[in-house]
């Protein structure tokens, strides 16, 4: 049973935290003093017993700092990207104490000898060292898990979507370690099965199995139709003292990822959560784009010039094209490319997708189109704030008032500024490819953006959004 062996888990964590932490701190010593390095600089060093003696304070202290960043508490599906940043951040306090204490207590001889370059060394090899611990921990767990040890039981109670989506998670992880003893319903057939989780009995079963303590943890998966029945299951399970978790099921109601608010006790649910509606957020991406597009100005000028003259020399016309499109909370916007086709009449070109070997692309357009050379002028649509260099792509009026009737959540979208590549971009979805799976890949980016997913998005393109079998 979990609970019998999570307390024993969680003190040999500990043990082992400390044990890296005195390592790290011994070998951050060994670099910076140990090995002569600092007297070569000619700093002052202290004695080796005094550092030791450091130790009684640095160890419990950083526990408790893993302890507050709930480093202890057992995540079975926590990421390891996750748990490296409350690492980080813990050493990274962890470090701003060290140096308040050696800054305020600089009149003291030992403190003003310190070694600051021993600090910062102890910062990057106890991060590293944690890292690789927990990594490793994690990775035994799991191999046990996988093998069918360590294994947490759960019983669902109520047969429904979430209930299936739950399983059809649990069956693709073995490595999470549970263990599904089955599914109490009042309206499916005794004997029944989902993926192989049979339903065992009806929800009146459930004070019974409870008094037979051979359950981790109870998950209420009812449907909606049967949530009158919540308040006596939570009871029930509460009574038994039994960890308990509900899992809403409003798949086929809230298409999404929501998150919840707290309003002075009373909770919120979100329909749709999008970090750029967060005022830092949007501030710290705008900065971005900002430097962003005068950079890309500055690098591609040349480029751009190049083109400029080709266009001009070869096809007549203006060198600019400058097209209506869809932008943030869905007002339009004038969006600037090189022209790639013949001048055409607005009234036809608005409604019209470019399709292999269309005529009306010229041959200078062949080129830039499929070397994305033509979106160059965008830089200046983010430099003005139309655009941003990573978000969903912009389309025409006609297209989204027919997308927005035929593609469910496709104006969500335009719930941020739309941009020059785009998570749907760099996994190949441009083009004539499906419109659905490029509004997935959209509202995913939407709904998990941050400023690291904008880098990666920016670096992948370097790869595969200029260049794209799909741009003609």
């Amino acid at each position: 049973m979990i609970k019998d062996n999570q307390s024993g888990l969680n003190r040999l964590h500990v043990v082992l935290d400390a044990l890296v932490t005195v390592v790290s701190y011994l070998l951050a010593w060994y670099i910076v003093i140990g090995s002569g390095w600092a007297r070569q600089l000619g700093k002052k060093t202290l004695e080796m017993e005094f550092y030791l003696g450091a130790l009684i304070v640095i160890v419990p202290g950083y526990l408790l700092l893993y302890s507050f960043f709930n480093l202890y508490t057992p995540k079975r599906v926590l990421g390891r990207r996750n748990e490296f940043g409350k690492i980080l951040k813990a050493n990274t306090i962890g470090l701003l104490i060290f140096g308040l204490v050696l800054y305020f207590g600089r009149k003291e001889p030992h403190l003003f000898n310190f070694s600051q370059r021993l600090v910062v060394y102890f910062y990057g090899i106890n991060v590293l060292m944690i890292t690789a611990e927990r990594n490793a921990i994690r990775m035994v767990l799991r191999s046990m898990r996988t093998r069918g040890y360590n294994q947490k039981h759960i019983l669902l109670v109520g047969y429904s979507g979430a209930a299936e989506g739950f399983v059809d998670r649990v069956r693709s992880n073995p490595q999470w370690g549970y263990n599904i003893r089955g599914i109490l319903d009042d309206n499916r057939e005794r004997g029944s099965q989902y993926d192989g989780v049979k339903i065992i009995g009806t929800i009146d079963d459930l004070e019974y199995i409870l008094e037979q303590n051979s359950l981790d943890e109870i998950a209420i998966t009812l449907s909606l139709g049967e949530y009158e029945k919540l308040r006596r299951i939570v009871a029930l399970c509460e009574k038994a003292g039994v960890h308990t978790k509900f899992i809403p099921d409003y798949g086929n109601i809230i298409p999404t990822i929501p998150y919840m608010e707290d309003l002075q006790g009373l909770p919120i649910i979100h329909i749709r959560h999008v970090p750029l509606n967060s005022l830092p957020n949007a501030m710290v991406k705008r900065a971005v784009d900002i430097f962003g597009s005068l950079v890309g100005i500055i690098l591609f000028s040349p480029i751009m010039l190049v083109t400029a003259i080709a266009i001009k020399l070869t096809s007549p016309g203006p060198i600019i094209f400058c097209q209506e499109r869809v932008g943030l909370h869905n007002r339009p916007f004038k969006m600037y490319k090189f022209r790639s086709m013949t001048v055409q009449d607005p009234g036809k070109e608005k409604s019209r997708w470019t399709t292999p070997g269309d005529s009306r692309v010229t041959t200078v357009g062949k080129i830039i189109r499929r070397t994305s050379i033509d979106e160059t002028p965008q830089f200046f649509n983010i430099l003005m704030g139309d655009m941003s260099l990573v978000g969903p792509r912009p389309e025409r009026p006609f297209f989204v008032e027919k997308f927005k009737e035929e593609i469910p959540r496709y104006m969500i979208k335009h719930q941020v500024r739309p941009g020059l590549t785009g998570w749907a971009q760099v996994n190949g979805y441009r083009g004539d490819t499906s419109i659905i799976k490029r509004i997935e890949h959209d509202l995913y980016y939407i709904e998990n953006w941050t400023l690291g997913f904008d880098f990666k998005i920016m670096f992948l393109t370097v790869f595969k959004g200029f260049i794209n079998k799909n741009a003609y």
